[in-house]
């Protein structure tokens, strides 16, 4: 019975919240036209970006985690061709190459232009001087002209991306912002997505950031392979040039000893013609072992495939405008509403 009464009286105190709230609806006429302008002005005030993303597969290594143990594994998230492999940075660590300033700073000196063809610079000065700014910026920035402050760091023997001012970290970290590189552990397919207040600009950083990240991953993959193919080219020519030089000595005492059947000529000749078969024999070696470390770096070369070309975007990324509008209005209805009834909420808690 007590039960019954409770339930019927939260019945009758729901109807009598929704009859307060009615009766005082003429709130919601003064709160609501008043939230959807200050929404207006506060998301129209911020700039629209554009997004563009492309992705890529590089080439893997196969190893010897394949069959069902690998894919049994990729369901989990985890990828075992990459645990096993022998280089130092895996494809799992790429997204973390923007937080290295070098890899960044390689990025700034991008040309870019604009859409309407007003802007043609670097992406480091697209950044730091052609980004535009919601209304509010503009005073703070005056206000901080008004009270300079010294722009700490940086090094005086030249640029140094790893040794860079307070303001150069800034351009830095915007960059950081704008550009998201990711991998999907199961695939291995890269994903690039850029953001940018202009959709041509968008679209050209999407598709140099890609080149540049194949260019890192191709210099890193055949590092090693390239040092030791210079170094076989190296000797290569060293015993290149011993054994023209032999030959030379050999060919000139020949000539000059035609008549002369002395022994210890006969001898001599023996001597150079042994050294100069060994000096060619040694170069043979050499530049067989040379075009093994020449093919070596070939086969080093990865190989990308490309998935998804950026393209220019056609509608703005954000902000969304109508969306932002519609949750400030429905926060406001709410808030409003709580507003009108927390007197008999609190006092029915209290009870």
């Amino acid at each position: 019975m007590e039960e019954n009464s409770k339930k019927n009286s939260e019945i009758i105190d729901l109807r009598i919240l929704i009859k307060k709230i009615w009766a005082n609806r003429r709130l919601f006429y003064k709160v609501l036209p008043v939230v959807f302008v200050l929404s207006c002005i506060y998301i129209f005030s911020i700039p629209r970006y554009y997004t563009s993303e492309t992705k890529l597969a590089p080439e893997m290594d196969n190893s010897m985690a394949g069959g069902a143990l690998s894919s049994l594994a990729s369901t989990f998230g985890f990828d075992l061709d990459n645990m096993q492999t022998t280089d130092a940075i895996t494809p799992l660590l790429y997204p973390d190459l923007m937080e290295d300033n070098g890899f960044v700073y390689g990025l700034m000196g991008i040309k870019v232009v604009s859409q309407d063809g007003d802007i043609t610079t670097t992406y480091h000065d697209y950044l730091q001087k052609y980004q535009k700014k919601a209304w509010w910026m503009y005073p703070i920035k005056w206000l901080r002209s008004l009270l300079p402050l010294e722009d700490k760091g940086g090094s005086k023997k030249g640029y140094d991306p790893y040794y860079i001012s307070m303001k150069e970290d800034g351009v830095y970290d915007k960059a950081r912002d704008n550009i998201g590189i990711s991998i999907d552990k199961k695939t291995g397919v890269i994903s690039i997505e850029v953001k940018a207040q202009d959709a041509l600009i968008c679209k050209t950083l999407a598709d140099s950031i890609k080149d540049k990240l194949q260019l890192f991953i191709t210099e890193y993959r055949t590092n090693k392979a390239r040092t030791d193919y210079e170094y076989y080219k190296k000797l290569s020519a060293d015993a290149k040039q011993d054994y023209e030089k032999v030959r030379r000595l050999y060919a000139g005492m020949s000539d000059a000893t035609t008549n002369v059947s002395l022994r210890s000529v006969e001898l001599k000749l023996e001597d150079l013609e042994n050294d100069m078969q060994l000096k060619f024999n040694a170069y043979t070696t050499i530049n067989t072992q040379l075009q093994a470390a020449k093919a070596k770096v070939q086969d080093r070369t990865p190989v990308f495939t490309k998935i998804k070309g950026a393209s220019v975007p056609i509608k703005p990324a954000g902000p969304k405008r109508m969306i932002f509008i519609a949750a400030m209005l429905i926060f406001a209805t709410f808030g409003t509403a709580i507003y009108i009834v927390k007197d008999d909420i609190f006092s029915a808690e209290r009870h």
